[in-house]
């Protein structure tokens, strides 16, 4: 096994019936959405995360939001605790596949949090408090991560699904987002705002490479004359459940 790998879960066949909050429910195309997540995969192998399946679950749609059941920080693997409680069984599947690849997962008890409302920036974590995450959770673990060394900031989120949703971080630390979604720009040391909603969303691969939409071209030209390496990759399908290129994947370094 590498030292580092993607987490992934293939697309539902209950997919279309995923949450929405935010948008409009839309017609979701399931074999587009399974094409687009094997290049979404492809993608990552051919940028240096090798990935690691979650078993399928044809009756959690959106289980393939794999972001959302766990947060790495470092080797530290914590389990999520969504308000919905259909979402649960996301979580189980996770922890199951993360013990069998030897890790030893924490699991958030108190209050509600999903993995998308966490964003890490050097060894700060700010985390959105709104509709998925709470209070009680983000003290929670707020009291794991202080003693292994991290920040933990709560940042509001009321006009997005996630925090993640509306604003992510490139390579320097820069935090990159679209202003519309943003609740509070001034909370950041570092922020750029983008003109374009999925330009806001960037998996970074390495020091000097980003995964993104390609539903972005101005903001992927912004970030190329940042010096960036940027890998597009068309998410529409997902976009449609108010998914993004984060949700798709968590990275995990052993």
């Amino acid at each position: 096994m590498s030292k580092r790998f993607a987490l992934v879960r293939k697309p539902a066949e209950s997919l279309a019936d995923g949450m929405v909050t935010f948008v409009e429910r839309r017609p979701v195309d399931l074999e587009l959405a399974r094409r687009q997540w094997a290049a979404y995969v492809a993608a990552l192998e051919a940028n240096g995360w090798p990935t690691v399946e979650v078993d399928a679950d044809d009756t959690l749609p959106d289980s393939v939001f794999v972001e959302d059941t766990v947060v790495m920080f470092g080797p530290v693997a914590v389990l999520t605790n969504p308000s919905r409680a259909a979402r649960h069984a996301e979580v189980a599947g996770t922890g199951r596949k993360l013990r069998e690849l030897g890790l030893e997962p924490l699991a958030l008890t108190e209050g509600h949090l999903d993995g998308g409302d966490v964003l890490k920036v050097g060894r700060t974590v700010y985390v959105g408090l709104g509709g998925t995450s709470d209070r009680s959770a983000i003290d929670q673990l707020r009291r794991i991560l202080r003693p292994r060394g991290w920040t933990v900031v709560a940042v509001p989120v009321t006009k997005a699904l996630h925090l993640k949703s509306a604003l992510t971080a490139l390579p320097d630390g820069t935090i990159i987002g679209y202003g519309p979604l943003v609740d509070d720009p001034s909370l950041f040391p570092c922020f750029l705002d983008v003109p374009e909603e999925p330009g806001a969303h960037v998996v970074v691969l390495d020091d000097d490479t980003v995964l993104m939409s390609d539903r972005a071209p101005e903001t992927e030209s912004i970030l190329r004359s940042r010096g960036l390496r940027v890998v597009p990759v068309d998410i529409s399908e997902y976009q449609k459940l108010e998914g993004c290129v984060t949700c798709l994947s968590v990275r995990v370094r052993q």
